[in-house]
């Protein structure tokens, strides 16, 4: 038989705890306490690599040289250069090398003063001329080789590694060429290739838009 009170106690006890909050025996409710944990802030994704320098040198002529311009210019010699906001094709790489301490004006011409006879004859030159041969694709391309810089032209873009350089064929046989770059295409995840193909410096996905004609790796320090 339950002792005289006991209910009334009992009924005490239940009102005090609901009064309180308690319960659950933990003192604060579940939604105080996840109130009260500090936000978790996720870091920020580490920047990308610097790209090498061969590549950022290449790079920063977007927006500086916006003209193509094929003119014939009278050019210091050696270190001779157009005005900055203009070129063609040959000036974007010529200019990225010099970056990597490479004057290709200086380099092209000494071997063609030397060996004249390895060089197309396409332009009806009878010596050589330091305002234009080293401007011209086939021209360099005669040099790369000489240098040892040719590897296999391939249609894998895995084959073409950043800072290689590629020739092609355009539409009305026009020679081109660029630097492959350190970034892809979100589409095809082929290679950018940094070139100025009629509206100044450019990052395009171009790599395998036009027949490749020859590919070439600089012979440069390791970090080109």
């Amino acid at each position: 038989m339950a002792r005289p009170g006991a209910g009334a106690w009992l009924c005490v006890a239940l009102l005090g705890a609901i009064a309180t909050g308690c319960e659950d025996g933990h003192g604060a409710s579940t939604a105080t306490q996840a109130a009260a944990r500090p936000a978790i802030v996720e870091p920020p994704p580490p920047p990308p690599p610097p790209s090498p320098p061969l590549v950022a040198a290449a790079r920063r002529q977007i927006g500086v040289t916006v003209r193509y311009d094929p003119a014939y210019v009278v050019l210091p010699y050696p270190g001779g250069d157009v005005p900055q906001d203009r070129g063609v094709c040959t000036d974007v790489v010529i200019r990225a090398l010099r970056a990597k301490e490479l004057d290709l004006q200086q380099r092209v011409h000494e071997d063609m003063l030397a060996h004249f006879d390895a060089y197309p004859k396409k332009w009806g030159l009878r010596a050589p001329d330091a305002n234009i041969d080293h401007r011209r694709v086939p021209n360099l391309q005669v040099w790369f080789d000489r240098q040892g810089w040719s590897v296999p032209v391939t249609d894998r873009a895995q084959d073409y590694l950043v800072g290689d350089l590629v020739t092609w064929t355009l539409p009305g046989n026009l020679d081109h060429i660029g630097i492959v770059g350190d970034r892809r295409s979100p589409f095809t995840r082929t290679p950018l290739i940094l070139h100025n193909i009629g509206h100044g410096t450019r990052e395009d996905d171009i790599l395998f838009a036009y027949p490749i004609t020859g590919h070439y790796r600089p012979q440069l320090q390791p970090d080109l």
